[in-house]
């Protein structure tokens, strides 16, 4: 994608018009123009400023890829579990190595956990209870939470999720970095 292509694109993006971008980085909007018809290329400097109206850094205008995200919205009928008997696991999205988040729908069945071992790995966890109840260990306390409480840590913590109820605990959680 051209610079002048993929600024017009973030522009549209924000809602701002060619006149209001320019109003807002002190720049005329033919020039604005001209860089998104890919007449002219800007300078570093330019760009800069440029991306300054929708704060954003050079990095990010270069990084950012809108052919990477080929899919938004995946509908409950989509998300295969890939857990086991015990632990229903929907991972939101296939697993992709570019991603930096693991998004999931957990449901441990009655009397179901993670594990007897503790696990710890890099990143951090998060997560809402959403129905039923778990018992979360984290760093050796343990945790009971309820529909509606929440959880964040750092999973070098050693941790584990356990259900010792007979009805099913669903979560929604979080990790960073993907963990696939």
């Amino acid at each position: 994608m051209e610079v002048g292509d993929k600024l017009k694109t973030i522009r549209k993006m924000h809602g701002l018009s060619q006149r209001e971008l320019a109003k807002r980085v002190g720049l005329t909007n033919s020039t604005i123009s001209m860089i998104e018809s890919n007449a002219v290329s800007p300078s570093i400097s330019s760009l800069k400023r440029i991306l300054s109206g929708v704060s954003m850094s050079i990095p990010e205008f270069f990084t950012l890829n809108f052919e990477q995200q080929s899919q938004v919205v995946f509908r409950a009928e989509q998300l295969e579990n890939s857990g086991s008997e015990a632990i229903e696991l929907k991972l939101v999205g296939a697993p992709d190595k570019s991603s930096n988040l693991t998004f999931a729908i957990i449901q441990y069945r009655g009397a179901a956990d993670s594990g007897t071992e503790m696990l710890s790995h890099s990143g951090e966890v998060a997560g809402t209870v959403l129905e039923g109840e778990i018992e979360l260990t984290v760093g050796g306390t343990l945790y009971k939470l309820s529909p509606g409480d929440s959880y964040k840590f750092c999973a070098k913590l050693p941790h584990r999720f356990c259900n010792k109820t007979a009805n099913p605990c669903k979560i929604v959680s979080a990790q960073v970095p993907a963990k696939i």
